[in-house]
């Protein structure tokens, strides 16, 4: 399986933003992104992209790199996106909002996405009882998620689980009461862009 190897912090530096990609460390003072504040490599100083097309790209980009999903992947998702009903750039986030792995991580059973696709790969997790280890996944509404151990899980401190999930604590599992929709899939990112990218 294709997946991206090197420096995650290298990856927020170049985007310019936190794309919390290292769970807690992104907090602290530890982040590379306050230390080092430009952009990666020898000229990254100097570097700019201010076309059009430079910012198109740039944001989708961030999109991508904070799902962790690689490039054919994701223009599959926006192909989906683009021919269903509705708002094309809202049905993208919410498709990549519907990732198990995504899932996983916004339950705060991992401190980051790249964290829960390693653990589901593992088969730590069971979707409807059934255990599932494959991470791009898309739940739907109804669907319950259950950890098999909480021992090997890193729970993520005084965390809040989005209102679109909902914890039984006495049963141990998370159910998603409806897909995210509206304010709760906004990110970081002008997904506008990213839809005007992929029309050119």
């Amino acid at each position: 399986m294709a997946r991206t190897t090197g420096p995650k912090c290298r990856l927020c530096r170049r985007e310019g933003t936190k794309l919390y990609l290292k769970g807690a460390r992104c907090e602290t003072e530890k982040c590379a992104l306050s230390r080092r504040q430009t952009k990666p490599g020898q000229h990254g100083a100097k570097r700019s992209m201010s076309s059009q097309y430079g910012t198109q790209l740039r944001e989708k980009q961030k999109l991508k790199r904070i799902y962790g999903v690689l490039e054919k992947q994701f223009g599959l998702y926006v192909s989906k996106a683009f021919k269903s009903k509705g708002i094309a750039s809202e049905t993208l986030v919410q498709m990549l909002e519907s990732r198990l792995d995504n899932v996983v991580y916004r339950c705060g059973f991992a401190t980051s996405r790249s964290e829960a696709r390693q653990l589901i790969r593992r088969g730590l997790f069971k979707l409807n009882g059934h255990i599932a280890n494959v991470p791009s996944i898309l739940v739907k509404a109804e669907d319950t998620v259950t950890p098999i151990s909480f021992e090997k899980l890193h729970l993520k401190q005084g965390y809040t689980i989005p209102s679109w999930l909902i914890a039984n604590v006495k049963e141990k599992y998370v159910k998603i009461d409806r897909l995210p929709s509206g304010d709760e899939l906004k990110q970081p990112v002008n997904t506008q862009l990213i839809v005007e990218y992929y029309s050119r």
